[in-house]
């Protein structure tokens, strides 16, 4: 039989854990609470910078500097889709531009053959660029590291070859947009740049409010987990390979419908502008830049990146000798050995000051 002062023991460490597990169940619930007021802090800041954003235009006449307010959106969109993928999971693709391109030729082939409204050519698009993502991913994620980033440039270019050599879509020279009356309909505006600049917006914060909506589910944590380390992952039961489709079909959509856009914003589209290379670099150098796999570094390096990119090229780039390229990549490499965590690092640094070591 147990001893009475084994038993006394056995009471006391019982009474007196009891206490540390009520401390650990309060600390529990403390952080709990405190996260889902960081998530409700994150929506509000998000909110407010939409609202300044919106306003922003009213005071802004200028066109140029409308088209650059609507091109940084746009690519705040783009990288954030890019991010979904390369940033989330850990797939690093250097060829979203055969994406960007298939949601812009989809469109733009659908209304000036078939008359069919830039709406239903930006689903359409969406759509057969996350099937191609999806046929792309199937070989291509059982490649690792650099060999997978190669296997997306390799499949871009190849697209950008068969793009140029296609008739129907006017190989080379591209496919001049016809123009008609203004409309939301036709989603042409000749004059007005309010309307792109108010589209170009709501793709953005649906491309954040989508990610923010993501990254605390199961499939976010299914992604970091996969990013970490996809061996150990799928031995906690992570589908890894599920993942990776998932993530790739969903960045694709994005992808194209921006790319649909920006076929109706400019009116006129080439397989350079819109499959080259630099713009499959461009896709992913803002979340580079602002920070890869967070929620607010694309939106931050777009703010950087692309007003840098158009500023540089306007005042310096007139003149042929490629002094705008020359300023542009040095302020980008200082940057990047300045912040090589990209500029939300910046945030996360006061942060951590404030709550102390």
């Amino acid at each position: 039989m147990m001893g009475t002062q084994e038993l006394h023991d056995r009471r006391t460490t019982a009474s007196s854990s009891e206490p540390e597990r009520l401390e650990r169940g309060a600390e529990h619930s403390g952080s709990l609470t405190a996260f889902a007021r960081g998530r409700r802090r994150e929506l509000a800041v998000a909110a407010v910078a939409a609202i300044v954003i919106a306003l922003l235009p009213l005071g802004i006449h200028d066109v140029y500097l409308q088209n650059v307010l609507v091109l940084t959106l746009m690519y705040a969109a783009l990288s954030q889709s890019w991010n979904i993928l390369g940033g989330y999971c850990g797939q690093i693709s250097l060829g979203h531009a055969i994406y960007f391109g298939i949601g812009a030729y989809t469109s733009t082939l659908l209304y000036t053959h078939a008359g069919l409204t830039p709406w239903f050519g930006m689903l359409m698009g969406g759509t057969l660029a996350a099937l191609v993502a999806l046929g792309l991913g199937y070989p291509f994620f059982r490649l690792r590291g650099h060999y997978f980033t190669i296997a997306t440039i390799v499949v871009a270019e190849t697209g950008l070859l068969l793009v140029l050599n296609w008739d129907f879509a006017g190989g080379a020279e591209g496919i001049q947009i016809p123009y008609g009356p203004d409309s939301w309909a036709h989603l042409q505006f000749a004059r007005d740049k309010l309307p792109y600049i108010y589209f170009a917006l709501g793709l953005a914060v649906l491309a954040w409010l989508v990610t923010f909506a993501i990254e605390d589910s199961k499939w976010g944590y299914w992604w970091r987990a996969v990013k970490d380390n996809a061996e150990a992952a799928e031995s906690l039961g992570v589908v890894v390979f599920r993942s990776k489709m998932a993530a790739a079909a969903l960045s694709a959509f994005f992808t194209a419908i921006a790319g649909s856009f920006y076929a109706a914003f400019v009116s006129y589209i080439d397989p350079d502008s819109v499959m080259g290379f630099q713009l499959s670099l461009l896709i992913a150098l803002p979340a580079v830049l602002g920070g890869i796999g967070t929620l607010w570094g694309p939106a931050l390096g777009a703010l950087v990146l692309i007003p840098l990119t158009e500023l540089t090229r306007s005042y310096f780039g007139g003149s042929g000798s490629g002094v705008d390229l020359i300023i542009y990549g040095v302020l980008i490499m200082v940057i990047a050995l300045a912040r090589p965590e990209g500029l939300m690092s910046l945030f996360g640094r006061r942060r951590k000051s404030r709550r102390g070591p």
